[in-house]
Order: C-alpha cells, then structure tokens, then sequence
C-alpha cells in the first residue's frame, strides 16, 4: 500500500471488478475518496457505497465501468487545456469522466468545462 489512499482504493476496486466480484470493503477511507465516490455515483459507475465510521471503511458496489485509475503525477490543466487530457486518458469522445480538483471542489471535467475553471487532475474512469 502506498501513501495515496484514493488510488489504492480505485485500484483495489478495479482489481475487484476484473474479479467479477459485486462490491468491495474499502478499509481507509479519505474526503478525497468519498467526493470521488460521489461523483462516480453520480455517473453510474458505482451503485452505491455506505460509509462505516466506527471501523472507518467502507463498502462499495459496483456499477457500470471499465476501468478507474488515479492520474500520476496530479497534472495541473487550465481551462483551456482539459480536451488534451481528455484525449490523453478516455477511450472515446462522450465516454468516461476526468475527475478534477478546482478551487471549487471536485468536479467532472463537464462541470469544469462549464463553469470555466481549471485544477489538478484526480482520477479518470470509464
């Protein structure tokens, strides 16, 4: 395990994907990994996830996607420069969903695109 709790927690979910396993228990959990969690709800690839605060994990089941991966290193994008990730990390156009951290919280690369804003690079998936 490493020290980033998010991309171990992604990781360990598409391990337990290409398992044909239905959900996995997540033992540490993070803010970073529920907003994560939220927008991947949000976009049907998780079904849902139920947070236990007295062990501090939590239970994740799973939707529809492919793949899901943590963005190494945090790549800082501007406005403007989103589409090069987009092309760099999704499979197609109108497939898959960049998370991205702005000074308005996480969001989908969407969202950012939206409401003009930059940040650094979270995670991706599809």
């Amino acid at each position: 395990m490493s020290q980033d709790i998010a991309a171990d927690a992604l990781n360990m979910m598409l391990n337990a994907k290409k398992a044909r396993k239905e959900s996995v228990k997540i033992n540490r959990i993070s803010n970073l990994l529920i907003e994560i969690l939220k927008i991947m709800r949000h976009k049907g690839a998780v079904k849902k996830y139920k947070i236990d605060s007295k062990s501090k994990a939590v239970e994740v089941t799973f939707g529809d996607f492919i793949e899901c991966k943590a963005v190494k290193p945090r790549f800082t994008v501007g406005k403007d420069k989103i589409e090069k990730y987009k092309r760099r990390y999704l499979p197609a156009r109108n497939m898959g969903t960049i998370v991205i951290s702005t000074n308005k919280g996480l969001m989908s690369h969407e969202e950012a695109q939206e409401k003009g804003v930059g940040g650094a690079l979270i995670s991706y998936f599809y």
